[in-house]
């Protein structure tokens, strides 16, 4: 680390400190050379988690992009977004414990709609109908008989 003052090349640490969400440290430094102190800040640099769409095309992971669908699934339903952050959250960490580098467009939908479904059952009807691209109305009918089985049992 180069001293900001008179460039030398070594110092000493005088004082560590975390940030309050542990995403960072606070060090407060001496040059060996001039004395003064500066302060420095270590960040963890994190790669952005890429999503590999059916086409093959990668795009980073949007939150901003999921919680705006999740928001329209949920419109007029007794949701909260307190609910659909924590399910975007949630999420977020699921997939960053479980890929690397990419994930497939595939497992995020799945898994969302996983969750949707235990959070609100019209929310995950409408987001499947969008996802899963019904072809047919016997096809979204299907859907809809397998959510009413299960609700059943």
């Amino acid at each position: 680390m180069k001293c900001p003052f008179c460039g030398h090349e070594e110092d000493k640490v005088v004082d560590s400190r975390g940030s309050g969400d542990g995403a960072s440290i606070r060090r407060r430094r001496e040059c060996l050379g001039c004395g003064k102190r500066f302060t420095t800040y270590e960040h963890v640099e994190e790669q952005p988690l890429m999503v590999v769409k059916k086409d093959g095309r990668r795009e980073p992971f949007d939150r901003h992009k999921l919680l705006a669908g999740l928001v329209k699934a949920c419109e007029k339903r007794p949701v909260s977004m307190d609910d659909l952050e924590r399910l975007v959250d949630e999420l977020e960490r699921e997939l960053s414990q479980h890929f690397e580098r990419e994930v497939p467009s595939r497992e995020v939908g799945e898994r969302v709609m996983k969750k949707l479904h235990a959070l609100d059952p019209v929310a995950y009807v409408r987001f499947a109908s969008v996802y899963r691209e019904f072809k047919d109305v016997e096809q979204f009918m299907r859907e809809l008989k397998d959510l009413l089985a299960q609700k059943a049992r």
